[in-house]
């Protein structure tokens, strides 16, 4: 899930939240729309191979 900060970036959180804190992990802060996105591929093609 990527959200967008009031400082203009742009933030990946998890999709769970987290059991202890009940918030999501984030996962990363990035300057542009894209490149939060272009992570988040990252990160799923990651975890599937």
């Amino acid at each position: 899930m990527i959200r967008k900060l009031k400082s203009g970036e742009y933030r990946l959180y998890s999709k769970n939240k987290d059991e202890k804190t009940n918030k999501r992990r984030n996962l990363g802060t990035f300057d542009t729309l894209a490149a939060a996105k272009k992570h988040e591929q990252e990160i799923q093609y990651f975890k599937k191979h």
